[in-house]
């Protein structure tokens, strides 16, 4: 179904875009045909990864600077791409933000700095995308990543996965509310696929790596390839009675046993504080 033109004048918005999964989902829509914008709070990272994929794809890509947790820059940034291109076609919701901790370790502002990317940014995107769909009567694709523990919780990292069970809550709720202005919502839940940034934050050694990787059926990670294939399959027309559904690309793992860190209670109390100084040192 790939075929070359399969994606072709299709706007799509992608938060996050600059980097990981969201750069390379961005990259496959552009090898579709697809013109793109990203968005992202590094605007000079930002910048240079337009550049890069415009130059290897020849596709339109527009970088904006936003921060999703501020309402205010998401309708900015938004406007911004409807000025540019006219219209979006599709949302895909992908900034994240996420780290392993014991729960009882969180301060407020680590909880904060979660819930505010992942849940309030998604929904601010959301709202600000949908509305002037609604207004327009123009319609259009959403598509938001969430987990596979979305479904189940996981210990050690209770604000991704409350987050994310929120952002699912959402996609299958403006499923039912939105499809009558023609607005589609659907949802990827990828298991492990290691991203240099939040890879190093959540597994920041070999032995907890080896752990996680050692619970997945298919004995290995995910490829970036394989998710944004997935996301090209949701997102296009060819599957345009797809909606509201939670599609989970991880190998079997969340079938093996719920919640994919919860098998970190081995870890001692000296060890996560090594932890924590990982993973702080490589944050941004």
């Amino acid at each position: 179904m790939f075929e070359k033109d399969l994606l072709k004048d299709k706007v799509i918005l992608v938060t996050g875009g600059g980097t990981g999964l969201g750069r390379s989902m961005g990259e496959r829509f552009l090898e579709l045909g697809a013109k793109l914008a990203i968005a992202s709070r590094n605007v000079e990272r930002l910048e240079k990864a337009a550049a890069e994929m415009s130059a290897s794809s020849g596709g339109e890509v527009l970088p904006i600077g936003c921060d999703v947790r501020d309402p205010e820059s998401v309708d900015a940034m938004v406007g911004t791409v409807f000025g540019h291109f006219g219209k979006v076609d599709v949302l895909l919701n992908n900034a994240a933000g996420n780290f392993i901790s014991p729960t009882e370790r969180l301060s407020s502002r680590a909880v904060d700095a979660v819930l505010g990317i992942v849940l309030h940014g998604t929904f601010y995107c959301t709202l600000a995308v949908g509305k002037r769909w609604i207004a327009a009567e123009s319609g259009g694709t959403m598509l938001n990543i969430v987990t596979t523990y979305a479904e189940t919780g996981s210990g050690y990292v209770v604000p991704s996965a409350a987050a994310k069970a929120g952002v699912l809550a959402l996609t299958r709720s403006l499923a039912v509310e939105w499809a009558k202005y023609g607005i589609r919502m659907n949802a990827i839940a990828p298991g492990p696929f290691p991203t240099e940034g939040a890879w190093q934050r959540l597994l920041p050694s070999e032995e907890l790596a080896n752990r996680l990787i050692g619970r997945i059926p298919m004995g290995r990670v995910g490829d970036h390839a394989e998710l944004a294939n997935l996301a090209v399959f949701l997102i296009s027309d060819r599957v345009s009675y797809v909606n509201g559904e939670c599609v989970v690309i991880d190998g079997g793992e969340w079938l093996r046993g719920a919640g994919q860190f919860s098998d970190f209670e081995c870890v001692t109390s000296e060890q996560w504080d090594a932890i924590a100084t990982l993973v702080k040192g490589r944050k941004g």
